[in-house]
């Protein structure tokens, strides 16, 4: 506690309690002779106006190069002195924030109504019987439910991913948006480029929210579960046979009980029929294909 703070606690107990000085600083632990003290150190406006002024030409400039500076000018006071004024005045440089990222859409998602409106991206990481880790970076079409590509590797950059994703797209077709969390290697300059160049949406989860990346995080629990945890790779090629063998069982074997127990493949062909039928104005018989037929037929009537 500063002896000004003292005095003016003596003097709050003296006003509002009506005690006399005598007793309050008896009480606060303050010496008397404080309270008669009165500072004869002269004006200080002038160099806290000075010091202010270098401080906002030099915004990255800390206490140490401002003395210097001062002093350059004639101003004549230890650093112990200015240190003081410099903490007073609120100077202190501030730390930069984080590096500059891709800045994506962050509106409300919606669910997707069809095959390519919009994939989602995250890594799964494991090692190899060596105990030397590799990354997976996995693509799921969320409507479908479709693993559109695996790429595992040691080291997977940016400009890797933006290479990987025109791969998918020469084959699957452009999607509307994309999905993934705030990843270094997501939200590097190369991915923003990417988005600007083939006019694609990306939303960036909210930090620490998983769930709002769903789709694919359900889909790595299950890759984890039934592939990475079963299997023990010894090397980056075993890695990418096994991994490209539990794709293909994955989108054309396994069924998948948000599909009505249909393999992703399988709903994306009826997805197509339906719609083509629609449009054609065929007859549309809602009995023979089921529930998540239905829904697809109401989609595409709306």
């Amino acid at each position: 506690m500063t002896p000004a703070a003292k005095r003016q606690a003596v003097a709050h107990a003296c006003a509002v309690h009506g005690v006399s000085e005598r007793r309050a600083c008896r009480i606060l632990g303050v010496d008397r002779a404080s309270m008669c003290y009165r500072s004869r150190r002269p004006g200080e406006t002038d160099v806290r106006l000075r010091i202010r002024a270098l401080a906002h030409r030099r915004r990255r400039f800390g206490y140490r190069r401002l003395h210097v500076l001062l002093r350059r000018e004639g101003w004549r006071m230890n650093h112990k002195r200015f240190r003081r004024l410099y903490r007073e005045e609120k100077l202190q440089v501030r730390q930069r924030g984080a590096r500059k990222r891709a800045v994506g859409v962050r509106a409300p998602l919606s669910l997707p109504n069809g095959p390519n409106e919009r994939w989602s991206l995250d890594f799964v990481s494991d090692c190899f019987s060596n105990g030397r880790r590799f990354r997976i970076l996995a693509i799921v079409d969320d409507f479908t439910r479709e693993n559109l590509a695996f790429i595992p590797d040691t080291s997977l950059s940016g400009v890797r991913v933006a290479r990987e994703l025109d791969a998918v797209i020469a084959r699957r077709g452009r999607p509307k948006s994309c999905v993934s969390d705030n990843g270094t290697e997501l939200t590097s300059k190369a991915i923003l480029k990417w988005t600007q160049m083939r006019d694609v949406d990306w939303h960036y989860i909210a930090p620490g929210k998983p769930q709002q990346n769903a789709f694919v995080e359900s889909f790595i629990g299950r890759l984890r579960d039934e592939c990475l945890n079963e299997t023990l790779f010894g090397s980056l090629a075993h890695a990418r046979t096994d991994l490209e063998s539990w794709r293909t069982d994955y989108n054309g074997v396994r069924p998948h009980s948000a599909l009505a127990n249909r393999t992703p493949e399988e709903f994306r062909a009826q997805h197509i029929a339906v719609a083509v039928g629609t449009s054609n104005g065929q007859n549309f018989n809602p009995d023979a294909m089921g529930d998540a037929a239905r829904q697809m037929h109401r989609s595409a009537e709306c």
